[in-house]
This record gives structure tokens, C-alpha cells and sequence, in this order.
């Protein structure tokens, strides 16, 4: 390839679920760096930009989510090579595995002592407060030389944790981008040659990056915000003195719990399963890279504890499934519980492909959500797709699919359930998911603005092709098809129109996510055939809590009684069947609630399938008293009922 020194450009479409995060960035930022070029990034969707393509932090905070076009420009001898490893990178989704996806224990290497891959623990507290103590620390005369020597050892403790952990690379990869990030240290140097406390320089430009991550829109990206806090106290310990060999230090005759205020990867790495129980987490957020690494490791945590006062040394305990923490727990009934536990994981796992049949003789039918073919094949005992998320199943695309190319998705789907009916929700765009065929008008409130079948009033062109492709495929396959986020009667005519004629066995729904739908179901119903209702949504508008808000994650609780009086409304008044495909779902606790209010059909994330599938072979329905649920004063209270 020719050497060039005009300048180039290239355009590439961001196909990452949640965008150009500090993974798949840090992976742009290492391969740019590697050619004798200058290159720079703008997001043309925003219009932000440009900026250095081999600067992470200017890269992972450029806010390019899912469905952004960006331009790569570059100049330099090896401008045409960089743009061309850049298109064949973003090809492969910037190298993105998602470890996100994984939920549980995946598998230890040898030698690494994981954990029980439970949801409860107990154990004697150690805490870890989080923050460096620095005031001890005194300026010197070249503090410089002092901040390299500190981040050689961090970087040196990154590349071991990489390297000893392939499944994890991209995690501690990142970090070492952030470590290393040219803009950062040019910003730093520069003010340490002013004699300032390489202590100080390096806290304050590292606070203010967190700063920038946290107001990201994508709350996936926000939760980046730990990586940066995490690399700064690693170099800060170095820099006091104040590092060890392993990352806590416990002493106790038991497995202890970890309680800490956020959990950083490194940590989540290196904790031994065989010391620690448990970890339990102040911070809210399921998506964080620590919290990650501890799942993925099987290590048991709970996240969202908030502020309570935690004795070190206390025994306590927590169960994340019913979302509780204890001090001082009764231990018998902990024990009791984590054998409970792993009898359910063992039946499940060989019962998966039998019926979800209750003791009272009730057959619930549980199904997956699908937002990927994988979903689909990975997936054991499932009777079919709740739910297939055609966002996401065509969302890194810049312009829509054709009406074959969308039958032909939505045949692998089924082919990898075969002989089992597939749900088809019809494009869900607005909110927190973007569309980049169907681009939408700034608004400051998405969430509450056109989203789902509201934004395909003004291109129904689009609702047209989908509606036509599912026509197709039903001639085929047991299919159904459901239209998103529905509130008047008026729209559930005007889409029954755009679909037109229903080809024998084509089953017709809505969602229920708003709650003044779920108040008047009865009017929706009369032309359908089930409805389904998303607890995700309809909980956040309910609770009035953004969703994506760590803030206010507590009150976005979907077992709060006022969420569950509207699906027990929903179920006695819409005259068809219905499902629920939302969170709650796959929640196996959950799910005996919901069985017990009449839901009929359960779709859960592929994981979680054959649990809830078993708890509901151990639940008698009878039992459950619906009216103390229904009647309770909060979340807690329901998950005590039960």
C-alpha cells in the first residue's frame, strides 16, 4: 500500500450494542497507534469532533453509541494503512466480545479459584474504604520521574492481569489505555514541569476525565467512569507507598465479604473465591467492569447496597436475587438457602427441556428474548421467542433492510427454535435505542417523546416493509408479531391497518409499557389476539425513575406492589392471553409472583430459562396470597411475602 501524506478519510458505522465504549475504543486507540500517521475521529451524527483517534479518553468520551457515523480522517506516511486497519477493525465490531452478555460462572482456568457462581453469600465483612490516603505524601524535586516510575508498575500489573486472563484481556487492555493515554500525560506533564505534586495533578486530571464519562448519555458508557477511578488509585498507591501483593488482606477462619464502594476489574481478578464469599457493592450498576470480571469469575455479588453501616468483622449476608442485605443474618437459614441454591442450579440445569408445570397443576410457558440469532441457539428448554428484538437484530445498519434480508433474519431465528413459535416485536427506536436508518428530532425528554410505534407514524414505510416481511415468514413458521409501546385505541387501529390482511395462524399484540394502556386494556384488546407486557418500561414510567440512572436505580423496582397492581389490572381486564417479556421475567422469584397474578407466558433472558422454568415446577400457586402482593407497601415487602 502506498505511502501518502494528502490527507484521507474514511466513514465507518458503529455496530458495538453500546457503542464505542473504553473496550472497543481502547482497541481503535492501540491500533492507531501503531502507524506512522495522524489520525482523528469525528461522530458526523453529533457533529462532535474531531479528536485524536490515539487518545482514549478523547475517544471513549466522543459519546458514539450504537448506529453513529463516524469519520476517520488521517494524514502522514502511513495515513492509507491506518484507515484501512481501522474499516477492517470496525468490520469486526471494533474486536468487542461483550463480556457483558455472560452471566455467570464461564468456566475457570486452572488454578483460579473462582466462586460458587450463586446469587447469596455470608460471611465476616472486611471493607475496603475505596479512597488512597494521600496526605502523607511530600513533593519532591522530580516529580516526573516519580509519576513515570508509578505508572510502569501499574502497566505492569495490567499487562500480567491481561495476560493471565484472555477472557478478560479487552477489560485491563482499556485501563492500560487510560494509564498510558498521550493526551493525559501531555496534560499532566505539563503541569508537573510547573513543580506541582504529581499526586495532585495526576487526581485532579483523572477526577475530571471520571466527570466525563459519568455524563455520557449511554449509561453502559457512564458506568466507564469505574475504569478511570480505578487506574487513578492504583497509580496514587504507588505513589504513597501504600500498595500490596494481593488486594486485600483478610484475617478470618471463613470465607469473608468483600464490601466495597465500587468494585474495580483488577480486584474482581485477583480475589481469591476461596477467601471471599462474597462481594457486596455500594455502587448501583450491573454493568460495571469489576462487576463483570467477579460474575464472570462466578464470584457471588450484590450491587446497589447504598450507605448502611457495616462493622468490619460483622457477619452478614446478602441474597441478590431478593435483593437483600444483612447484618447479623441468621446463619442456619443462609445456609439453608445457598443449599437451596445449588440443588435448584443442578435440577435445572437436567430438567431443562420440561415443562414449567406447577404443583397446583398450572402450565406457564416459558420463552426467550432473542436480540441476536446466538440468543437463540444458546438457549436450553425455551418453547419459543417471547420476544425477538428486531432493533437489534438489524440496528447497526444505516439503511433499512430490505423485506427479504428481514424474512431471512427472521428465519434463522426460528431455525434455531425449530418448530417453536418466534414473537416479532416491530421496530423499537427512541429512548435509549437509536435506529440510524430512522433518524429522530432532539428531545429532551426520549423517553417520553416518539418512541416504538409512535416514531413509524411519520415513515410507515418503514413499519410497511417489516409488516410485509413478517407476512412472508408467516407462511412459514408459527409466527406472532407485537407492536411496542402503544397507548390508544387509535394506534392499535392504524397499525392492524398498515399490517392489512393476517395470513392464516399469524397471531396479532401489543405491548403494554405505558400505564395508561394497562389502565384501559379492556378498550385495546378487541382485534387482538395476546399482549405483552414490558415490566422494564412500564416500571420506569410507573416509579417515574429513569432506567439508566444509577441515582435512582432502587425505586425502579418492578416487584414495587404499584407496578404489580397493573399487571393484575392487565390480566383481569384484556380478555386475552398475556405474557410478560420485560426483566421481571427472568427473575425465577418473580416469575412464581406473576404466574400467581394469571400471566400465562413468561419470555426470560436465554440464561435464565431453565430457572425459571424449575422454580415454577416447585411453586403451588394456591399458596401465594395475591392480595397481601398486591396490598404490600414496597418491593421489600412483597419479596418478604413470598
Amino acid at each position: 500500500m502506498a505511502a501518502v501524506e494528502s490527507g484521507q478519510s474514511l466513514e465507518v458505522v458503529v455496530s458495538n450494542q453500546h457503542g464505542l465504549h473504553a473496550r472497543p475504543a481502547a482497541r481503535l486507540v492501540g491500533l492507531v497507534n501503531t502507524f506512522d500517521a495522524r489520525v482523528t475521529v469525528t461522530d458526523v451524527d453529533t457533529d462532535h469532533g474531531p479528536v485524536d483517534a490515539g487518545s482514549l479518553s478523547m475517544v471513549a468520551t466522543l459519546n458514539a453509541i450504537r448506529g453513529h457515523l463516524l469519520r476517520f480522517a488521517a494524514e502522514g506516511p502511513e495515513a492509507e494503512a491506518a484507515l484501512a486497519a481501522i474499516q477492517d477493525l470496525a468490520t469486526e465490531n471494533f474486536g468487542d466480545d461483550e463480556p457483558a452478555r455472560f452471566p455467570a460462572r464461564l468456566g475457570a482456568a486452572e488454578g483460579d479459584h473462582g466462586g460458587s457462581g450463586l446469587d447469596v453469600a455470608f460471611g465476616p465483612a472486611v471493607l475496603a474504604s475505596g479512597l488512597v490516603d494521600v496526605s502523607g505524601y511530600v513533593a519532591g524535586d522530580n516529580e516526573s520521574a516519580r509519576l513515570e516510575a508509578a505508572v510502569e508498575a501499574v502497566a505492569e500489573e495490567l499487562r500480567r492481569l491481561r495476560d493471565a486472563s484472555p477472557d478478560l484481556a479487552g477489560i485491563f487492555e482499556a485501563q492500560l489505555a487510560l494509564l498510558t493515554d498521550r493526551q493525559q500525560l501531555k496534560e499532566i506533564r505539563e503541569v508537573l514541569v510547573r513543580g506541582a505534586s504529581a499526586v495532585n495533578v495526576w487526581q485532579l486530571v483523572f477526577d475530571r476525565l471520571a466527570e466525563r464519562f459519568e455524563q455520557l448519555h449511554d449509561a453502559y458508557q457512564r458506568e466507564r467512569a469505574q475504569d478511570v477511578r480505578a487506574v487513578r488509585d492504583r497509580v496514587l498507591r504507588h505513589l504513597t507507598g501504600t500498595t500490596e501483593d494481593s488486594p486485600i488482606e483478610i484475617e478470618a477462619d471463613q470465607p469473608a465479604i468483600l464490601v466495597v464502594p465500587e468494585l474495580d476489574a483488577a480486584t474482581a481478578a485477583m480475589l481469591d473465591g476461596q477467601r471471599f464469599a462474597g462481594v457486596a457493592v455500594r455502587a448501583a450498576g450491573a454493568t460495571g467492569h469489576g462487576v463483570i470480571v467477579a460474575r464472570s469469575r462466578g464470584i457471588p455479588l450484590i450491587t446497589g447496597i447504598g450507605d448502611v453501616d457495616v462493622p468490619a468483622g460483622a457477619i452478614v449476608a446478602f441474597d441478590n436475587r431478593k435483593g437483600s442485605f444483612e447484618i447479623e443474618p441468621d446463619v442456619e437459614q443462609v445456609r439453608a438457602t445457598i443449599a437451596e441454591r445449588v440443588a435448584e442450579q443442578e435440577e435445572a440445569a437436567t430438567e431443562a427441556e420440561l415443562p414449567a408445570v406447577t404443583i397446583d397443576g398450572r402450565t406457564v410457558a416459558v420463552l426467550v428474548n432473542v436480540g441476536t440469532v446466538q440468543d437463540a441457539l444458546a438457549v436450553r428448554g425455551a418453547e419459543g421467542s417471547g420476544l425477538v428484538r428486531t432493533e437489534l437484530l438489524f440496528g447497526g445498519r444505516r439503511t433499512a433492510p430490505t423485506v427479504a434480508e428481514q424474512v431471512e433474519a427472521f428465519r434463522a431465528v426460528a431455525a434455531a427454535l425449530p418448530g417453536k413459535p418466534i414473537t416479532i416485536r416491530t421496530w423499537d427506536v427512541g429512548g435509549d435505542k437509536p435506529l440510524p436508518f430512522l433518524p429522530l428530532d432532539h428531545e429532551d425528554n426520549p423517553f417520553l417523546g416518539e418512541r416504538g410505534l409512535r416514531a413509524f407514524r411519520r415513515r410507515p414505510e418503514l413499519l410497511r416493509d417489516q409488516l410485509e416481511a413478517v407476512r412472508q415468514i408467516a407462511a412459514e413458521i408459527p409466527v406472532h408479531v407485537m407492536f411496542p409501546m402503544v397507548t390508544t385505541a387509535d394506534e392499535v387501529a392504524w397499525a392492524l391497518d398498515e399490517l392489512g390482511p393476517r395470513p392464516d395462524g399469524l397471531k396479532v399484540g401489543i405491548m403494554i409499557e405505558v400505564p395508561a394502556a394497562a389502565l384501559r386494556v379492556a378498550t385495546l384488546t378487541a382485534d387482538l389476539d395476546f399482549v405483552s407486557i414490558g415490566t422494564n418500561d412500564l416500571t420506569q414510567y410507573v416509579t417515574a425513575t429513569d432506567r439508566t440512572n444509577p441515582a435512582v436505580a432502587a425505586l425502579a423496582d418492578g416487584l414495587d406492589p404499584a407496578v404489580l397492581q397493573l399487571v393484575d389490572h392487565v390480566v383481569r381486564n384484556a380478555g386475552v392471553p398475556v405474557g410478560v417479556c420485560g426483566d421481571l421475567a427472568s427473575n425465577p422469584q418473580a416469575a412464581v409472583i406473576l404466574a400467581a397474578l394469571g400471566v400465562h407466558e413468561l419470555s426470560a433472558i436465554a440464561p435464565q430459562v431453565p430457572l425459571v422454568k424449575a422454580r415454577l415446577r416447585q411453586a403451588d400457586l394456591r399458596l401465594i396470597d395475591t392480595a397481601a402482593v398486591l396490598a404490600a407497601r414496597d418491593g421489600d415487602q412483597v419479596r418478604a411475602l413470598l
